[in-house]
C-alpha cells in the first residue's frame, strides 16, 4: 500500500512538474511574440517619424533625419535576405558574420545621428554632416553589395535548377510521342504518326462472345 502511494504521489509530482515545464514555454513564447511585435511597431513608428522629418525640418535637421532612415532601410533589408536565403544556402552563413560585424558599424553611427538630432548648433551639425554622409554611404554601399550577392546567387540556382528541370521535361515529353509499330498493320495517321491497325480489318472477325445480360435475338419473320 505504501508503495502504491508513492508512485501515485511521484506520478502527480512529474504531472505538475511538466504542467509548470508547459506553462513556462508557453508563457515565453507568448512573452517573445509580444516583444517581436512592439519592436516592430517601435520600429515603424521611428521610421515613420524620420520620414515626416525629412520633409518638415530642411537643412542639417533634415537631412541628419534622411541618413538615418537611409542607414536603417538598407541594413533591415539586408538582414532579412539575408537570414532567409541562409535557411537554403548555408554558404550565406559566412555573410551573415560580415553582416554582424557591418551591423556594429551601423548601430554606432545610428546612436550618433540619434543624438544629433537634439543639437541646437546647426552650424556646428553641419560641419559634421560630410563625415556623417561618408561614413553612411560606406555602410550602406556594404550591406548592398551584401545584399545584392545573395540575391543574384539565389537567382542562379533558382536559373539552373529550372534549366535543370526543363531539359529532363523536354526528354520525357519526347520518350511519350515516340511511338512507332513495325509490320503490315502499321499505318499513318493524320499528323504522319505511325499507329497500328486494328486487327480485325487484316483477320475478319469472329462471332462476338454472349453475355448473359444480352437479350436474345428475335427470330426473322418468313411471311
Amino acid at each position: 500500500m505504501e508503495t502504491l502511494v508513492v508512485v501515485i504521489t511521484v506520478l502527480f509530482l512529474l504531472f505538475v512538474a511538466a504542467g509548470v515545464y508547459a506553462t513556462v514555454k508557453v508563457v515565453g513564447a507568448a512573452k517573445r511574440g509580444v516583444d517581436r511585435t512592439v519592436a516592430q511597431a517601435r520600429r515603424t513608428v521611428e521610421d515613420h517619424t524620420l520620414r515626416a522629418r525629412t520633409f518638415t525640418q530642411p537643412g542639417p535637421a533634415g537631412e541628419i533625419a534622411q541618413l538615418r532612415l537611409t542607414l536603417r532601410t538598407s541594413m533591415r533589408a539586408t538582414q532579412d535576405a539575408l537570414h532567409a536565403g541562409a535557411a537554403e544556402d548555408v554558404s550565406l552563413k559566412e555573410s551573415l558574420g560580415l553582416f554582424e560585424r557591418l551591423s556594429a558599424h551601423g548601430r554606432t553611427l545610428d546612436a550618433d545621428l540619434r543624438r544629433l538630432e537634439s543639437e541646437p548648433d546647426r552650424n556646428a551639425l553641419a560641419a559634421l554632416l560630410p563625415e556623417l554622409r561618408s561614413r553612411t554611404q560606406r555602410i550602406t554601399a556594404s550591406a548592398d553589395s551584401l545584399r545584392w550577392a545573395a540575391r543574384d546567387r539565389a537567382a542562379r540556382f533558382s536559373d539552373d535548377d529550372l534549366d535543370g528541370l526543363s531539359a529532363q521535361i523536354d526528354v520525357e515529353a519526347g520518350a511519350l510521342r515516340h511511338w512507332t509499330t513495325s509490320g503490315p498493320g502499321a499505318a499513318s495517321d493524320v499528323g504522319g504518326r505511325s499507329v497500328a491497325e486494328p486487327a480485325h480489318a487484316i483477320t475478319p472477325p469472329g462471332p462476338r462472345p454472349s453475355y448473359p445480360w444480352q437479350k436474345k435475338p428475335r427470330p426473322e419473320s418468313t411471311t
